[in-house]
């Protein structure tokens, strides 16, 4: 606990600017969180959608000064790239997870390990 009385008042001013910024730096990862989310699942169409929504909610953290703009802006460079990602994949025709093609090389691998 402080002493100083200067340093009372910084106390209970961060307690409650961390009440305030909380729900929104909460609701920023969320929203980077289901992006993510929709994109490992394949869901271009609704990933597409939530993008606006997503760079909306990032840019509005940084205008509160919860994160800084470059953060902001990394944070929205990764979203743009993990879905042109998928646009890529799709477009490719790779219908086979990331996942799933991992473990046939495996298993190629083993056999001609095995062969011999």
């Amino acid at each position: 606990m402080p002493i100083i009385k200067s340093a009372k008042k910084r106390m209970r001013q961060n307690i409650k600017r961390r009440a305030r910024n909380f729900p929104l730096r909460s609701e920023m990862k969320s929203a980077i969180k289901r992006m993510e989310k929709m994109v490992k699942e394949g869901a271009l169409e609704d990933a597409v959608k939530f993008l606006a929504e997503a760079y909306s909610i990032v840019d509005m953290a940084c205008k509160k000064n919860i994160i800084v703009k470059n953060n902001a802006a990394r944070k929205k460079s990764r979203l743009a790239k993990i879905l042109n990602d998928l646009q890529e994949k799709k477009a490719a025709g790779a219908s086979a997870p990331v996942a799933e093609k991992k473990a046939e090389k495996k298993e190629a691998k083993k056999e001609e390990k095995t062969e011999e």
